[in-house]
């Protein structure tokens, strides 16, 4: 029977051209162990994001645009040491345009996992992420993942 991961975090770094025509991106970013926590109350709802002891994940991807919001990615989620990995490819096509924050472009993808290594090892699973980039290339993205692992 496949035992269930679920997990969220807060990946923050950079993407940077990978090549002259700006078309494809290479995204590097890092997340601390957290916990997180929502609440629904008579002012409807609200959440927090709070690091927690323990090691951190690290992420990276390239990016290839194939139009100027659609794009397909492929990368690897690596969490603590080198041994537990994910690889991952996007399911359909990730969409990014613009915020109600001038400065940040917007936007969300799913990623199928493909295959894993160490503690996932056999894992199957989907993972979300919205994110935000900067002009500048900052990245903050946001992942919630469910896993299965044998």
């Amino acid at each position: 029977m496949a035992r269930q991961i679920l997990y969220t975090m807060q990946f923050k770094g950079r993407a940077v051209p990978a090549n002259d025509a700006g078309t494809v991106l290479k995204a590097t970013t890092t997340a601390p162990s957290c916990t997180i926590t929502t609440v629904v109350g008579a002012n409807g709802v609200s959440g927090n994001l709070q690091p927690t002891s323990g090691g951190q994940a690290s992420f990276e991807s390239q990016v290839t645009f194939t139009s100027e919001i659609a794009f397909q990615e492929e990368g690897s989620i690596t969490f603590g040491d080198n041994q537990h990995c994910l690889y991952f490819s996007t399911v359909g096509q990730g969409y990014i345009g613009s915020s109600a924050d001038p400065q940040l472009k917007h936007g969300s993808v799913i990623w199928k996992v493909e295959r894993g290594e160490g503690q996932f090892a056999g894992a199957t699973g989907l993972i979300t992420s919205n994110f935000f980039v900067s002009g500048t290339g900052e990245v903050t993205d946001n992942h919630c993942g469910v896993l299965f692992v044998k």
